[in-house]
């Protein structure tokens, strides 16, 4: 019972925030079975926990999972955002199996060559003004409260969800951070670099784009676990897909259940209640003060080799890796 991928990128996922939907992303990594995981940035929203401390257990099972796939051989890599951009002073260093990189270039089962990165970068208002940038994190973090409010009511009247958030998100971004040309600058800079395409993040807009005349390099979006939870994977013949990671998990127990001659699986929800943990905020604190101890000093990391950064194609166990 499990949901297998040649690779899995997620990003966005904002733990540490109360908008982040630990509950149902714990319950898509625990069902995930892949070669390798790519965590493209603003993983944990070091940002808001400088703010105020929030860290329940559901936000540790997600860790724990993540620690979890690879005991499953699965290589974990970490390209941080700009909301985890503290872990960027530990590129090239390996955390319990994990490892962190600024960018990857990830090579496909049909050996396209894919840049990885969380897309920050090209952003100008986080790139030259953070202190604006937090500011419209901060209003965004207060539209998702309301929203989820607002859909509660909606629930109460027998209405289907509607989400305003990411209408008003959309509205915003694009008028004060030029998000509609994101996609462009980012499927430029692949380009540039002679890559097939990219796999980024951070504006919380899910998408995949495949190449073609018009648009000579692909542009894959994860999304992220706050509004969409969507997840890109690439299957093991090298197709790329966008999923929705709630749906995706629904759909497995619901086929595994009729195979079994059951077919009233539990919901999701049900799941979540059954598997909630322990908060270990505190302890998770503690470890994030002891990692400065760890980092590879900055002539080590000026001197990483750019091979690295190349992930290439590889069968291991008989998959593709």
């Amino acid at each position: 019972m499990t949901l297998d991928y040649r690779t899995v990128f997620i990003s966005d996922t904002h733990l540490g925030s109360r908008g982040c939907q630990a509950a149902a992303l714990s319950k898509f990594i625990k069902y995930v079975r892949c070669d390798r995981l790519y965590l493209v940035g603003d993983i944990v929203d070091m940002w808001r926990l400088k703010q105020r401390w929030y860290w329940p257990g559901e936000h540790n099972n997600v860790l724990r999972r993540i620690l979890n796939q690879t005991k499953h051989h699965t290589d974990v890599v970490l390209v941080p955002g700009n909301h985890d951009e503290a872990a960027r002073q530990f590129l090239h260093s390996d955390f319990g199996g994990i490892r962190v990189l600024p960018y990857a270039v990830h090579v496909t089962a049909d050996d396209r060559r894919l840049l990885v990165i969380h897309g920050d970068q090209f952003d100008l208002v986080v790139k030259h003004s953070r202190f604006v940038s937090m500011l419209g994190g901060k209003a965004y973090e207060a539209l998702i409260a309301f929203n989820r409010r607002y859909n509660q009511a909606r629930v109460k009247l027998g209405l289907p969800y509607q989400s305003l958030s990411k209408t008003i998100k959309g509205k915003v971004k694009s008028a004060c951070m030029f998000i509609s040309k994101f996609e462009e600058t980012l499927a430029q800079e692949a380009e540039k670099r002679g890559l097939d395409g990219v796999v980024c993040g951070h504006i919380h807009e899910p998408a995949a784009r495949e190449a073609n005349s018009e648009h000579p390099t692909s542009y894959y979006n994860c999304g992220d676990w706050v509004e969409s939870c969507t997840a890109m994977v690439e299957h093991h013949d090298g197709r790329m897909e966008v999923i929705d990671g709630i749906k995706a998990v629904e759909d497995m127990l619901a086929r595994d259940q009729a195979a079994l001659g059951q077919p009233d699986p539990p919901s999701l929800h049900e799941l979540i209640r059954s598997d909630r943990g322990l908060d270990l905020g505190e302890q998770w604190r503690v470890t994030m003060g002891h990692n400065r101890s760890r980092r590879r000093p900055e002539t080590a990391q000026a001197q990483a080799s750019e091979a690295e950064l190349v992930i290439p194609s590889a069968t291991t166990n008989g998959k593709h890796q």
